[in-house]
């Protein structure tokens, strides 16, 4: 091999590897997200055991054809106390937030997870794990 091979490959491969990091730094939603992320959770309490739930999803790659389509209140071993359903795409709204009233929650749980669903792939993404106010 000669020295302008040499050049040539190396420098080839060079840009081959910046083109890789530079690809793995993107964003995940520029890339294929398969889950909507938590990002935020109020927690209201109704009474005793009931509490309100606001919940923020990302999920930056929503069409008509593949959206965030719920969420969900459950304890850490996945006991689900309530559900969310959303009927159609927020692509024009990143992030969104929406409501879920009236969640009944047992008075020994101190804590809930909050997550997202995708038409597609179900359950996960990032969750947020939130202390239930007044316990």
């Amino acid at each position: 091999m000669n020295i302008t091979a040499f050049n040539v490959t190396s420098a080839i491969r060079i840009f081959i590897s910046f083109l890789l990091a530079l690809f793995a730094a993107l964003p995940v939603s520029a890339q294929e997200q398969k889950f909507p992320d938590v990002v935020n959770v109020q927690i209201t309490v109704v009474s005793n055991n009931r509490f309100n739930f606001d919940v923020t999803l990302s999920s930056p790659y929503d069409t008509e054809q593949r959206y965030a389509d719920a969420f969900r209140v459950m304890n850490k071993e996945g006991v689900v106390y309530g559900e969310r359903k959303l009927w159609h795409d927020h692509a024009d709204e990143q992030p969104f937030t929406r409501d879920l009233y009236g969640v009944s929650i047992p008075s020994a749980v101190k804590s809930v997870v909050v997550q997202g669903r995708d038409q597609k792939y179900g359950y996960g993404g990032k969750t947020i794990n939130a202390e239930l106010p007044g316990r």
